[in-house]
């Protein structure tokens, strides 16, 4: 429950902050909660990804990118995430949640969301996304146009670009998958 009372408070508290240029990193204040928690008495791993989606929806809101979204009928789609954790966010612990824009191509948009802790990371969150309008993704290139922005993507760290090739190998393993006959499990071993 206190996810919703986290997003509402983004939501109403997001003007206070001001609007946030594409290239800027946003920045959410949060307080670790008895219900983040797992049974090792940290923050839970999925938590991280949730409040990553926070993140993104405050950085969404600050650049202008989601005025852009609704004119065009486009949801926010994840298409793949990864997380590094590095250290414990325990029971009270502040911390902070920077939100930025990795960069973009044809398809894929990355965001990066680091949890910050006494001036140190604690943990990563990577996404590659789509903004999907009824006639299929949204290409980043409407963004840049719309806001009014004459930027080349920034070159995108090698790990991400293999990161992402992996993943699109990933697909491509399951769509074989799903479209071949079906085997029974002990054909398939």
């Amino acid at each position: 429950m206190n996810l919703w009372f986290r997003l509402i408070w983004m939501l109403i508290t997001s003007r206070w902050r001001g609007r946030a240029g594409l290239f800027d990193t946003t920045s959410l204040k949060f307080t670790v909660l008895p219900n983040d928690l797992d049974f090792n008495g940290h923050i839970n791993n999925g938590r991280y990804l949730t409040l990553a989606d926070i993140g993104r929806m405050d950085y969404v809101l600050r650049t202008g990118a989601a005025r852009v979204a609704l004119r065009h009928r486009a949801l926010p789609i994840v298409g793949d995430v990864t997380a590094k954790f590095r250290r414990e966010l325990r029971l009270f612990q502040r911390y902070e949640l920077q939100s930025r824009l990795l960069g973009w191509h044809d398809k894929w948009t990355y965001m990066e969301h680091r949890f910050v802790h006494q001036g140190k990371v604690v943990g990563v969150v990577v996404m590659r996304g789509v903004f999907r309008a009824p006639d299929g993704p949204l290409a980043p290139q409407v963004f840049l146009e719309e806001l009014n922005i004459s930027a080349a993507p920034p070159p995108l760290p090698v790990w991400v670009l293999s990161w992402s090739q992996i993943c699109d190998e990933l697909s491509e393993s399951l769509r074989r998958e799903e479209s071949a006959p079906e085997k029974t499990h002990a054909e398939a071993v």
